[in-house]
């Protein structure tokens, strides 16, 4: 079965040699999608002093962005938020941030509730705190 791929200059660029998402059939894959502004490749929400050390950090910036960068990619592919089906978050700190996550989550998904799985893991591969990855069935 033939899949094709998608890419918009509308999300953050990829950080590696992979599409924004890809659609075999009825079903789309999103790549792992950051909190990263499309237009300055900034995070959201973080702000680090010229010795790298965080001078502000605001994790809910990060999740209203990521969220913001995921409905980019699922328009540009031909998707909608509500075609969402599987999420899986990936928090590099899970005790500090899951809760706030939850909480804003609830907020998105309050109409479509996707299967979800969330995953503590030490590092991403940009200075972000939250990266999602997500599977769509268009209709």
């Amino acid at each position: 079965m033939a899949s094709e791929k998608f890419d918009t200059d509308k999300a953050p660029k990829p950080v590696g040699l992979y599409p924004h998402a890809r659609r075999v059939g009825n079903l789309l894959f999103l790549s792992g999608i950051g909190p990263r502004d499309p237009e300055t490749d900034g995070v959201p929400g973080l702000v680090r002093s010229a010795a790298g050390n965080y001078t502000e950090f605001d994790f809910e910036a990060q999740v209203h962005s990521v969220f913001r960068n995921v409905r980019t990619v699922l328009e540009a592919s031909g998707a909608r938020w509500e075609d969402l089906v599987d999420v899986t978050v990936f928090l590099t700190h899970m005790e500090r941030d899951f809760h706030t996550f939850n909480r804003l989550y609830a907020e998105y998904f309050k109409d479509n509730q996707p299967c979800r799985t969330t995953v503590g893991i030490d590092r991403l591969p940009t200075p972000i705190a939250i990266e999602l990855k997500c599977m769509a069935v268009i209709s």
